[in-house]
């Protein structure tokens, strides 16, 4: 689970101005946090499907997002991109 603190730190790394929140920088960011702490989870209990589920759905929301930055802002795409160090497909 994200603490605020961690929250604040990954906002401000994707942030494009100083009240920036909801861009999709930052929920990508956001979401990519949280996948990371819950696939370590997974790799624990195998066979906790009820959060694998969840994981499923943050990994299909985040690339949502990603595509719409893909097709609307390109060059945001590759600075979170490269940033984030996803893998573009």
């Amino acid at each position: 689970m994200l603490t605020k603190t961690k929250k604040q730190k990954i906002i401000k790394t994707a942030a494009i101005h100083d009240k920036d929140t909801g861009s999709p920088e930052v929920q990508v960011g956001i979401l990519t946090k949280r996948i990371e702490e819950l696939a370590s989870h997974l790799k624990k209990h195998k066979k906790d499907f009820h959060s694998r589920r969840g994981l499923l759905s943050m990994v299909a929301d985040r690339q949502s997002h990603l595509n719409y930055l893909k097709k609307k802002l390109p060059r945001r795409y590759n600075a979170i991109v490269k940033k984030l160090e996803l893998k573009k497909k």
